[in-house]
């Protein structure tokens, strides 16, 4: 295995394991907890080429749904991941992948930043319609208790995961790496 394979596969196991972590800092707010999971995907697409994105996320929704408890409030199982909140889990994966379609060729600020939002927007457009097929809630209800407080939060966990990541890059091309 060369060694920019190994970097990258290591990488991605560290990108998991920061995503179970992330998704520890949590509030239940309602049905759906405000976690730091969101965080860990951008993070995730920033850092990694878009395959070792996906591949980074598929083993946390993987690793969660064999019931490791990675995912919010140290929970895990397919209870968890095809209850209210699984679209949103799944979510994470399109999150990453459109931040790494984003953040490809370099990390512009405006096309990374619109590659960042339309992956928020998949994971909200899926959480949702999977909440509202397990949930007897309408789609007003579910907006409610499942994007509108999560918006302002998301958006300024994508601002922070961009801003540490540009200063990182910068760093390590400093340093050579």
């Amino acid at each position: 295995m060369r060694q920019g394979k190994t970097r990258e596969l290591t990488a991605a196991a560290m990108m998991t394991a920061l995503m179970a972590i992330l998704s520890q800092v949590q509030l239940s707010i309602g049905p759906v907890p405000f976690n730091l999971a969101v965080l860990g995907a951008y993070l995730t697409g920033l850092l990694l080429p878009v395959p070792y994105a996906a591949g980074s996320v598929a083993a946390y929704i993987v690793l969660g749904g064999f019931g490791v408890p990675v995912f919010a409030g140290f929970s895990g199982g397919p209870a968890v991941l095809f209850g209210p909140t699984g679209g949103y889990i799944f979510g994470y994966l399109f999150t990453a992948v459109l931040t790494a379609l984003g953040a490809r060729g370099g990390m512009h600020p405006v096309r990374t930043g619109i590659w960042m939002a339309a992956g928020l927007a998949v994971c909200y457009a899926l959480g949702t319609a999977w909440f509202m097929a397990v949930m007897p809630y309408t789609l007003a209800q579910s907006l409610a208790a499942c994007v509108t407080p999560f918006v302002v939060p998301d958006i300024v966990k994508g601002v922070a995961a961009y801003s540490f990541c540009k200063v990182l890059s910068a760093r390590m091309a400093k340093a050579g790496l």
